[in-house]
């Protein structure tokens, strides 16, 4: 790689007509032990790993590993795949659809195919964004090698590194692009409204086996992690953005690591555009480091090869579908990428920032311009239920807003998920199992 037009090569590539838009959603979980609620270990006769061998013997998945010898860290079928976070998280990365009901038809197959070896185990999976009874020390660490570069570097950069990697979960959708002009309106629209969604999303309000005070354990424990790598993007909310603003911004993070072959080399003190420049030992940078560095960073709205919203908890099963539900209807209808841009073209990179910690504490409750939250996600739901109304993509009868109507029934009440978990808790004389119950998918 030579230069900043090498380095643009991955999103100009990724560009495709319109007609050939898909969606893909993501959707972690934790796994514990149905009486006890001891999250799993990696290996063992009752494991993340006893979950993956069985899915390969009874479902036709594929077996990846990270090297030909190495140990088994994700699942390959159609287009999916199953993956796994570094305190043993179990993450569905869906295949890309045309719609939403075929998103909802692959999380609940998968979800299937997981209950009888779960029966059979004993097992429970949690959908919630933090973990709602582990101890850090009580959690695995999944052997990938990225993962022990970022254990032992990102408590460097902030105390809740370890946290987010190992005890938070999250859903996710991905989206496609037809042009640069684009892409870049809706990375700006999207982070201009990310933290609405997070905490339309809120999800997390227990810890260790407790309430913790707030609604999203995970949108705070986010706050403390490497502030070179995450966050709302203060350089591409403005119009007039274009890939190379994104590109400085990536340039200037820090990496993790370099592959080459089967070695892996640990490089954390080093930004990527210093390698570009000096390279690292006798190692020169290629496009494969760099779509590497791509993956290493995390910001509340990502862009890769598609446009990655990032900023919501994990949910149960009945919930999980809205997240990429609400940014279909918004991304993917120019009616309503429009309204949306109206509606967020004044908000401040300061106003939303200082946004973040409220949300964490308070969900929809949180204030915004003198009015609580929950009026503006409301004005967002709208939005993208026209959006999809106008997509008119049909299964028995009903268009893809039928994966809103649990959430905007929510959110008319000024609630977010993590209300609706804790209502009436106060009652419960076992506090740990009533959340074990609760919160499992």
């Amino acid at each position: 790689m030579r230069g900043i037009d090498d380095l643009l090569i991955p999103f100009h590539a990724a560009m495709k007509p319109r007609d050939r838009y898909r969606i893909g959603a993501e959707a972690e979980k934790f796994g514990v032990d149905t009486t006890t609620g001891a999250p799993l270990p990696y290996e063992g006769p009752r494991s993340v790993l006893t979950v993956l061998e069985a899915l390969v013997e009874r479902h036709g998945w594929k077996i990846d590993r990270e090297s030909p010898t190495g140990p088994i860290i994700a699942l390959e079928r159609a287009g999916a795949s199953v993956t796994l976070e570094p305190g043993g998280q179990l993450e569905l990365s869906g295949a890309a659809f045309d719609n939403i009901h075929q998103i909802c038809l692959e999380m609940s197959g998968h979800l299937a195919e997981l209950r009888d070896i779960s029966g059979e185990l004993n097992l429970s999976w949690l959908g919630v964004g933090f973990h709602p009874l582990a101890r850090q020390d009580e959690l695995p660490w999944v052997p990938k090698s990225r993962y022990g570069i970022m254990r032992r570097y990102l408590p460097t950069r902030g105390t809740g590194g370890l946290d987010m990697m190992r005890r938070t979960a999250t859903v996710q959708a991905n989206f496609d692009y037809s042009s640069e002009e684009g892409a870049m309106r809706a990375l700006r629209v999207s982070l201009r409204l990310s933290p609405v969604t997070t905490a339309m999303f809120a999800n997390s309000p227990f810890v260790e086996g407790g309430l913790w005070g707030g609604k999203s354990r995970r949108a705070l424990t986010w706050l403390s992690v490497d502030p070179a790598r995450q966050g709302l993007l203060e350089n591409v909310l403005e119009r007039g953005k274009r890939f190379v603003d994104y590109v400085e911004w990536a340039l200037d993070a820090p990496m993790f690591l370099i592959k080459r072959g089967e070695t892996v080399l640990e490089n954390t003190g080093q930004s990527f555009r210093s390698f570009l420049k000096h390279g690292f030992r006798d190692t020169r940078a290629t496009s494969t480091d760099w779509q590497t560095h791509l993956n290493t960073l995390f910001p509340e709205v990502r862009l890769k090869r598609t446009i990655e919203v990032r900023g919501a908890d994990s949910q149960s099963a009945a919930l999980t579908c809205a997240l990429p539900a609400l940014w279909t209807g918004i991304l993917y209808d120019d009616r309503a990428l429009d309204e949306a841009e109206a509606l967020t073209e004044s908000f401040t990179y300061a106003e939303l920032e200082a946004l973040r910690p409220a949300i964490a504490e308070k969900g929809l409750g949180a204030t915004f311009r003198g009015e609580r939250l929950a009026a503006l996600a409301e004005r967002v739901l709208v939005i993208a239920e026209g959006g999809l109304a106008r997509r008119a993509r049909m299964r028995n009868g009903k268009d893809e807003r039928v994966h809103l109507a649990r959430l905007g029934s929510l959110v008319e009440k000024g609630q977010c998920p993590a209300d609706a978990l804790v209502e009436g808790l106060e009652a419960s004389s076992d506090l740990r199992r009533e959340i074990l119950v609760r919160a499992r998918i």
